[in-house]
């Protein structure tokens, strides 16, 4: 299979300028779309297996992210796998290579015990797109009746400034209290050091979800934080 050749027929002029504005600083954007990607992922592994890694490069947005869909898609022994996706998150530099990706590794719910112990040393990276790796791995595999304390302690430990990270924790916290509202709030009022604005992001976010009823946003927006000039001008 030609993987430049598959990439260029797949592009989209007008989707590749809409995508470019959701990614600032990304470049060599084709065009073409996530759902595009998986079914060509699909096919590599497929037909091709471990070798396609081989022949996909770091050229444009879309290999990187083909490479991403096809680590998830191998079958690999657990050890070889971890390390692979560890080889790969360092090459990681925007969101929506991080959240795709994050997305494809769904063999993470048949080992989440080895997987949570492989994310720990992600979530207090000082490097801003391995913060939020572990971040959107906790929100997609670990915001559950066995996990949601465990997952509320390691969000709390994310310090990486960068915004990439702080949005990711905040979405990750909003997850949480949709999910487990009584333990989430108890975390957010009684039990965390987050930073005012990802704090704040993360009340905007669940005031945005459906799922969170008219009368519980209205407590929740007495929650914000005000910012400390505020308060000290006030």
């Amino acid at each position: 299979m030609d993987i430049k050749a598959e990439l260029s027929a797949l592009s989209d002029e007008e989707y590749r300028k809409f995508h470019s504005r959701l990614l600032p600083g990304t470049e060599h954007i084709l065009g073409v779309r996530v759902p595009e990607l998986r079914k060509l992922a699909k096919r590599l592994v497929r037909e091709e297996g471990l070798s396609c890694l081989e022949r996909l490069t770091d050229d444009t947005y879309e290999e990187l992210q083909l490479q991403g869909l096809v680590i998830g898609g191998l079958r690999e022994d657990l050890e070889t796998k971890l390390s692979r996706i560890g080889s790969f998150v360092r090459k990681i530099d925007n969101w929506a290579v991080c959240d795709v990706f994050c997305g494809a590794l769904k063999f993470t719910q048949k080992h989440r015990e080895e997987v949570l112990n492989f994310l720990r040393p992600y979530l207090t990276s000082e490097r801003e797109f391995e913060a939020r790796f572990g971040a959107v791995m906790l929100l997609s595999y670990f915001v559950d009746d066995r996990y949601i304390g465990e997952t509320l302690r390691l969000l709390d430990q994310v310090k990486q400034p960068g915004y990439y990270a702080r949005m990711a924790v905040a979405w990750a916290v909003s997850v949480c209290y949709v999910k487990f509202p009584a333990l989430t709030e108890q975390y957010l009022k009684e039990g965390n050091t987050l930073e005012d604005d990802t704090y704040n992001k993360a009340i905007q976010k669940i005031l945005e979800s459906n799922r969170v009823g008219a009368e519980e946003k209205r407590r929740l927006r007495s929650w914000k934080r005000r910012p400390a000039l505020e308060e000290t001008v006030s």
